[in-house]
């Protein structure tokens, strides 16, 4: 769509000299091509160094009535449905570091654009984690909470949701708020805090999260095993479900390519591909240990024991040329939902996530049509419609941004709309990027 109207009348140096002023010189320029979002060129980027730099970057903005759009690592960048307008980047590069911890309280107070790896690496020397696994390499603390990515560990330990103490935030008018944590009083606020999980920065400006943390297990034990067919995943995850086995995530690999395995009462011929199960066992090494064992011959067939996790776990089964989907059903009606999309598209496609909560990933050829990708997004939303399921696109090639219906049906949406009038009623923060394109 272009740089906005608003930025080009500042060009000759007005929202530029603010930015410098409030950011420092090195800290704010004209947007480059690499600065755009899913598509739409930026016209400045700022990158303010505490919680009250943000406050003023805000107000600038809102004074020449100009969007803002937050940044992490940009590894989720190109997710969701184009904004309407970028007029300004905030980078959040510099509010980084663990800001403080509590050991009796199990938590600690993080910046929002510190790197998740970082966080781990910091909290590991006194031996205590966040149990928290992001598949988006690079990905800050800001962008998992704002995109409430979750990786395989989300099976026993929740999603980043879950695991938010409190939150800081800037909202649209540059106000500094505290939702839950020390700052709002212990849990005073915690349901706002949750509430800008998944937000995208439509909501407000994550300064810092205040996360519940955990001592590191002492032992970690993956044991994996091969599927034929969605049907026999189906199976499997039910058995462990029955086992209480405890285990911290049970994820599916079911690739698009692959050994073909006979499909046995099917004509001849007729195969599927060969896919992967694992399942991630955690805790004290006799505990582990014994867990293991019942877990392997529970599972029989070509089960395997691992003391590390296989080179396709925690990661998406799509590249940014294909069109990435995000499957949500109950568990026991997975099996049902990779069917139709296969039905769909005509051929097996990749599916990769946790079959134990029935969350996982897909993606379709980024070479199909509008038309093709409207008519399979129907199918598979009409059979997760009756099991209570959803199919979510979460990013797209550039070519097919604006034409594909991202979120489906979505009975909630008046109640988004309030919500977003509440936080943004000027549509400033992030315009188009909350669900439903608000």
């Amino acid at each position: 769509m272009g740089t906005s109207t608003a930025v080009q009348r500042t060009t000759g140096g007005g929202i530029g000299r603010r930015l410098a002023e409030i950011c420092g010189e090195r800290f704010a320029r004209p947007a480059g091509m690499a600065d755009g979002v899913a598509g739409e060129p930026a016209a400045w980027v700022a990158a303010p160094g505490t919680a009250e730099a943000v406050g003023a970057v805000l107000r600038a903005a809102a004074d020449q009535a100009l969007t803002v759009v937050p940044r992490g690592a940009g590894t989720k960048l190109d997710w969701g449905a184009p904004p309407s307008r970028v007029d300004i980047v905030l980078d959040t590069g510099r509010l980084a570091g663990v800001w403080h911890r509590s050991g009796e309280d199990m938590v600690a107070e993080v910046g929002a654009g510190t790197p998740v790896r970082a966080v781990q690496a910091a909290l590991a020397a006194s031996g205590m984690r966040l149990p928290l696994d992001t598949p988006s390499a690079g990905a800050t603390i800001g962008g998992l909470v704002a995109a409430d990515e979750t990786g395989p560990m989300r099976h026993r330990h929740g999603s980043p949701g879950d695991r938010l103490f409190g939150v800081s935030y800037v909202d649209s008018t540059g106000a500094l708020h505290h939702a839950g944590g020390w700052a709002a009083g212990e849990t005073a606020g915690h349901d706002l805090a949750r509430l800008l999980c998944g937000s995208n920065g439509a909501l407000g400006v994550l300064v810092s999260a205040t996360l519940r943390v955990q001592p590191v297990p002492a032992s970690q034990i993956w044991v994996s095993r091969p599927v034929r067919s969605p049907l026999e995943m189906h199976n499997l995850v039910r058995l462990i479900h029955g086992a209480w086995l405890s285990p911290a995530a049970i994820e599916i690999d079911l690739p698009k390519e692959g050994p073909a395995v006979s499909r046995g009462s099917h004509p001849a011929g007729s195969s599927l591909v060969a896919g992967s199960l694992a399942v991630l066992l955690e805790g004290g090494q006799a505990d582990v240990g014994g867990r293991v064992a019942r877990l392997v011959e529970l599972l029989k067939g070509d089960s395997r024991v691992h003391t590390a996790a296989p080179d396709w776990w925690g990661r998406y089964p799509f590249t940014a040329d294909d069109v990435a989907l995000r499957i949500d059903v109950p568990a026991t009606d997975l099996h049902a939902a990779v069917y139709a999309l296969r039905d769909a598209v005509g051929t097996p496609v990749p599916v990769r996530g946790s079959a134990g909560l029935g969350v996982v990933y897909a993606a379709l050829p980024g070479y199909l049509t509008p038309a093709q990708i409207a008519a399979i997004l129907s199918t598979v939303r009409q059979v997760l419609l009756g099991r209570n399921g959803r199919c979510v696109v979460l990013s797209a090639p550039p070519r097919l941004r604006r034409e594909i219906d991202f979120w489906g049906q979505l009975p909630t949406l008046p109640l988004l709309r309030r919500v977003k009038e509440r936080f943004d009623p000027h549509h400033r923060l992030a315009p188009g990027r909350y669900t439903g394109g608000i």
